[in-house]
């Protein structure tokens, strides 16, 4: 009778949660709340910190060697993070996940790309040589070394951040703003500089245009945010930088075909450039937004599934082949629906919810072959990115029924 009761009430907790928030009247409205459920089943509550993931070397591949422990949080995480959470309408949890952050990134001298769930920072990494892993896949691995990167996005992570949850209140607290400056001067102190990317990588450092727009995105939010704080002066400092590192990435990160690259000194696609019309870097109806978007759709994918980038055209450390992101393919959807690609959006949207678990639940990776979830489970950054793709089309529906151009919801 203990067990019965402490299940019901447990159930109704649920269901009381979940009927707090603010979801459309829409066939994917289901989507929609599991991915908010499990956002908040990934959430330690004593910090306020989201996991990535839930389980730690559950392979890319099968039998491969592409095998990580997610259970941390990340810091790139955190604008979409805060961004679908205030969207669906649960400000409870995006604020206690933006004061991770903020709690984290004012315990030491940088930032690092990710925490422990109790902001711990030393997260080495180290191999169980004795476990075969997940259907033969070796190494298993605790810990995660990237720890240690270099990582140039995470400061503009951070401040888009900060951001968006000022917006959300119209005013800047004063404890994030020591916060703030540092992040933004370190942006401005590294941009020039090689990093590991967003991906990660554990090959040699590149010239990665996605991290050099996210240093982009720190000194362009950090200049609203100190003219906000009547820091003129500072602002204007900010804004001169983000207009320098503007015209660097549009001087050295295009190609002849007016397509953005990976890094300055590659051809070669990246699925993260989705973003630039999302962190708004260019208007989405510029030529080269546009270009990208579509050469991305084009070369990038496999059964319009889109990979993070070519293996054999990227230096990644590591060998084998890997599965399409489900999150590029979301990221894909929200950037068709920004260029005014809506029907596109929709029907790509549509193919990625078929793929969904029988619980709508999703990894890391799809394979497009068999439709098997490759990677950790459930991935957090996957569930973010549906929510921001399922309310791009959902809004620009609503708003081609009232006869409008489709509209561009976007996390800033």
């Amino acid at each position: 009778d203990e067990a019965a009761d402490r299940m019901w009430r447990t159930g109704n907790y649920w269901r009381e949660w979940i009927n707090k928030g603010e979801f459309p009247d829409h066939p994917w409205r289901a989507y929609l709340q599991r991915s908010a459920l499990t956002l908040k089943g990934l959430t330690y509550v004593p910090t306020g910190a989201l996991l990535a993931a839930a389980t730690t070397s559950l392979p890319e591949t099968p039998g491969g060697e592409r095998n990580w422990d997610y259970r941390y949080s990340w810091v790139r995480d955190a604008t979409f993070a805060l961004w679908g959470l205030y969207t669906l309408g649960f400000d409870y949890e995006a604020n206690n996940f933006f004061y991770f952050i903020a709690d984290a990134a004012e315990g030491g001298d940088d930032l690092q790309p990710m925490y422990g769930v109790g902001g711990e920072e030393d997260l080495d990494e180290d191999t169980l040589d004795h476990l075969g892993g997940y259907e033969g896949a070796r190494p298993v691995r605790i810990g995660n070394a990237a720890y240690k990167q270099k990582q140039h996005d995470v400061w503009g992570s951070l401040l888009d951040s900060v951001y968006l949850h000022t917006r959300s209140r119209d005013h800047l607290e004063e404890r994030t703003w020591p916060l703030l400056k540092r992040a933004v001067e370190s942006a401005i102190s590294s941009w020039r500089q090689p990093d590991r990317g967003i991906w990660e990588v554990r090959g040699e450092p590149k010239h990665f245009t996605s991290s050099k727009m996210f240093c982009w995105v720190a000194c362009d939010r950090g200049a609203r945010l100190a003219r906000l704080h009547g820091d003129a002066d500072l602002g204007e400092r900010w804004q001169a930088a983000a207009d320098e590192i503007h015209a660097d990435i549009c001087a050295n990160g295009v190609d002849g075909r007016g397509v953005f690259v990976q890094h300055y000194d590659t051809t070669a696609l990246d699925a993260s450039l989705l973003l630039m019309p999302l962190v708004r870097f260019l208007p989405p109806d510029d030529p080269r937004i546009r270009a990208t978007v579509l050469a991305i759709a084009g070369e990038l994918t496999v059964d319009d599934l889109v990979l993070r980038y070519r293996v054999d055209e990227t230096d990644d450390g590591l060998r084998g082949e890997e599965g399409t992101f489900t999150i590029c393919s979301f990221w894909m959807v929200s950037a068709l629906a920004e260029i005014g690609e809506v029907a596109r959006a929709r029907e790509l949207c549509e193919k990625l919810l078929s793929y969904a678990s029988p619980l709508f639940l999703y990894a890391e990776e799809i394979d497009p072959r068999t439709g098997r979830h490759l990677g950790n489970f459930p991935q957090a950054f996957t569930h973010l990115a549906l929510i921001n793709a399922v309310m791009h089309v959902i809004r620009a529906e609503e708003r081609e029924s009232m006869g409008f151009t489709p509209a561009r919801p976007s996390p800033t």
